[in-house]
């Protein structure tokens, strides 16, 4: 008896635990799908720069611009968040331009600077980044937090 019980509870665990990420919100897993579309683009943005395909640039770059003001962009309620936003559509634009333009230079520091705005976009979420309303920004230690990409 206690056999068949012992096999029925780890039977009913392994179940929980293999069904659980089918039971998660379809928002959460909606996310997920839109974060990793996010860092698709941007993988392919940086191999535009390095192979300098402009036209590739400023496709996948235009087509970040737009996603930014999708449904599924606004994932966090904050208030910063529209200004954290903002930055980055500026970032990604001057990025398309700089392609359009053929300035290698000018994309590249583009690139680093949306990178740099997705970097602070994530530490606003996981509560390590406070914006002031100077816009100063400042990390904050020890304040944890799970990441979009898992």
């Amino acid at each position: 008896m206690k056999t068949k019980l012992l096999l029925l509870t780890v039977f009913l665990a392994a179940a929980v635990g293999l069904s659980a990420p089918l039971l998660q919100p379809k928002r959460n897993r909606a996310t997920k799908e839109f974060m990793r579309e996010k860092l698709e683009l941007s993988h392919r943005l940086i191999e535009g720069l390095a192979t300098e395909n402009f036209d590739l640039i400023a496709s996948k770059g235009a087509k970040l611009s737009a996603i930014s003001s999708e449904p599924g962009w606004r994932v966090f309620e904050h208030p910063n968040y529209n200004q954290q936003s903002a930055i980055f559509r500026q970032h990604v634009d001057a990025l398309v331009k700089a392609a359009k333009s053929k300035d290698l230079d000018a994309a590249t520091l583009a690139y680093v600077r949306v990178t740099m705005s997705c970097v602070d976009c994530h530490k606003l979420i996981r509560g390590k980044l406070v914006v002031s309303p100077d816009g100063v920004q400042a990390s904050l230690p020890g304040r944890g937090g799970r990441p979009f990409l898992e």
